[in-house]
């Protein structure tokens, strides 16, 4: 018998990078996963039913990533664009938001910072 080899255990000193899907649903307050599953829904009936003849349908998503000032903020352009067959052609859609990121140690990003100063009130 063999024995398997294992990746080694990551160090804990090892930064955590950033939880895409978790990231998804954060981008403009979660409205834009809702848009993805809408269009990728809309693009896969619209090929089902008038795919044939080459036709085809395509969800693409681009992020763009600036610096916001000086600071360690980016802001993500987020844009979600597809196109479906239809019965004489195809339709299309595009929408683009903005979302600002903070970037976190090892480049992870989030919403949130992951440490909030403490406030005075009295």
């Amino acid at each position: 018998m063999t024995e398997q080899k294992t990746d080694a255990p990551r160090s804990s000193a090892a930064p955590p990078k950033t939880d895409f899907v978790g990231l998804l649903d954060e981008l403009n307050a979660g409205i834009f996963l809702q848009q993805i599953n809408a269009a990728l829904s809309d693009v896969a009936l619209g090929t089902a039913l008038y795919g044939d003849k080459g036709k085809a349908g395509e969800v693409t998503i681009k992020m763009k990533l600036t610096r916001i000032g000086e600071s360690s903020q980016v802001a993500m352009k987020h844009t979600l664009s597809f196109s479906k067959p239809t019965t004489r052609g195809k339709a299309s859609e595009e929408a683009s938001t903005e979302t600002p990121l903070y970037v976190h140690r090892g480049g992870k990003l989030a919403v949130m910072p992951e440490e909030q100063g403490k406030f005075d009130f009295g």
